[in-house]
């Protein structure tokens, strides 16, 4: 979601349009929202989002796992909402459909400044309503800078990892690295 206008839309016209749409639209609420990557996403965002998929796809196909990197919709039924996470890994669960899922165990968004306040607040209460998530990983483009919020017994902990630091997926035993994500982007 951006700062353009959101048009009023039945999910039944959004689902309708959405496949011939010239640009990506996110879903909420009876609105639908222009993404800012119909421009283009930044070298740096797109550089980021890839890395995180490359280092996570050996342990998916492992554990039979589908991982997505910006085009398959995320389905939120409760919602009515429809998103498209930058990085989004599904195990275990059969896809809502052939162009969205439902039930990621993993879900990240790479910071820009359109999408900043929409990441960390409006994604961030819907996409912990599913039952299914155990990691939503909020990254920044500009600084070595990541937010991890992991589902515990407890409820949800946030954890930031600034400059160096090592996140677990448990959904794959993964552990992802800062050096890693950040790898010739930016540099410790």
């Amino acid at each position: 979601m951006t700062d353009v206008a959101p048009k009023a839309m039945s999910e039944a016209e959004y689902l309708r349009t959405e496949r011939e749409s010239p640009y990506k639209r996110e879903y909420v609420g009876g609105f639908v929202y222009p993404l800012h990557a119909q421009a283009g996403a930044s070298g740096v965002h797109a550089r980021i989002s890839l890395r995180i998929a490359a280092s996570l796809l050996p342990s998916a196909d492992r554990k039979g796992c589908r991982l997505y990197q910006s085009d398959m919709k995320l389905y939120i039924p409760g919602g009515s909402s429809y998103f498209y996470p930058d990085v989004m890994l599904v195990c275990g669960h059969e896809p809502h459909d052939a162009y969205s899922e439902t039930a990621p165990c993993l879900l990240v968004e790479v910071l820009s400044g359109s999408t900043a306040d929409t990441d960390r607040r409006h994604k961030y209460a819907a996409y912990t309503t599913l039952p299914s998530l155990q990691t939503y990983l909020i990254v920044s483009q500009d600084v070595r800078h990541v937010v991890e919020y992991r589902r515990t017994e407890d409820g949800w902990q946030m954890h930031e990892h600034r400059g160096s630091g090592d996140i677990h997926v448990a959904c794959v035993d993964h552990t992802l690295t800062l050096d890693e994500i950040y790898r010739g982007v930016l540099e410790g």
